[in-house]
């Protein structure tokens, strides 16, 4: 089953990494560092989990794997999103990390100044993506109005950008599981929801089945930033690509520091639960790949 949905998440990012270059049109006339940067962090690899899970909402809304395809633009829409918040986290003034899945990162390549031009340059284009699908006639322009409006709502100051300012305040500061709750639902949580409710909008999702998506997605963006807490305590370091133990090398609360690594599994199993309950009630044409990415991340190692 797992090596099935393996299969299934390594043919959507070679889909999703070879759309990305593509989706910055060559005739653009930008400073050559400038793309360079955007480039380098975009291609740098990853599970490219949200974009696998917009193509697969689409996909499970809808039943034919032509949804999918339509859904692509948006698909790559989050990884630029995903790709900037990564080089934002990454900065000095933020995490100060000097690798990125395995390589190094933007900042320590191009400079403070290019990194942080390319994540907002990498922001500022997924909006341009969208609206292009509507006008190419994948989706509708109802459609692309409703999709950008949740990913302004979801990628800022509502969602991952306010989760990633409370992480900052209150990164040593946080004493109950409802804080840091607040902080992963937003900073974790909002781009997965965001995904797989523009997936289920693209295959054409009733009202009743666009609030069983964002269930899901809510819980498995918990339980995926939980397992993330997890992993950088008992991971491995070559798998994970980056330095483990980081956490409490900041002095940084995770749950793992507030309930313990064996409750902390638990919360997981239970957040995996709940959202496969809510695709299963939602009656979607073909949920079985929603059904398996839920399963693959509870057991992920990096």
């Amino acid at each position: 089953m797992i090596t099935d949905i393996k299969t299934y998440l390594h043919e959507c990012a070679a889909l999703v990494e070879k759309s990305l270059p593509e989706a910055l049109p060559a005739e653009w006339n930008i400073p050559p560092q400038l793309r360079e940067s955007m480039l380098y962090s975009l291609q740098a690899g990853g599970k490219r989990l949200r974009p696998a899970l917009v193509l697969a909402a689409a996909e499970a809304v809808h039943g034919q794997a032509a949804a999918a395809r339509n859904a692509l633009p948006v698909a790559c829409a989050i990884e630029y999103i995903h790709t900037y918040s990564l080089i934002h986290d990454d900065l000095p003034a933020m995490d100060n990390d000097d690798y990125r899945r395995g390589k190094l990162t933007n900042h320590k390549v191009f400079g403070e100044a290019m990194a942080i031009l390319a994540g907002d340059a990498l922001l500022t284009h997924a909006f341009h993506l969208i609206p292009k699908a509507a006008r190419l006639g994948g989706i509708s322009a109802e459609v692309a109005l409703d999709i950008v409006e949740d990913l302004a709502m979801l990628a800022g100051a509502r969602g991952m950008v306010g989760g990633q300012a409370a992480d900052m305040k209150g990164e040593q500061g946080i004493t109950s599981i409802e804080e840091l709750e607040y902080i992963h639902l937003h900073k974790t949580s909002d781009l997965i929801v965001f995904s797989v409710s523009a997936g289920g909008r693209i295959g054409g999702a009733s009202a009743e089945q666009l609030e069983a998506l964002r269930h899901y997605g809510r819980n498995i963006g918990l339980a995926f930033q939980i397992q993330d807490d997890i992993l950088d305590l008992i991971g491995d370091e070559k798998k994970l690509g980056k330095k483990t133990n980081s956490d409490v090398e900041q002095q940084k609360v995770t749950y793992p520091y507030l309930i313990g690594i064996e409750e902390s599994k638990a919360q997981v199993k239970r957040l995996t639960r709940e959202a496969k309950a809510a695709i299963l009630e939602a009656r979607l044409d073909a949920p079985d790949k929603l059904l398996l990415i839920a399963d693959y991340l509870v057991q992920r190692d990096y």
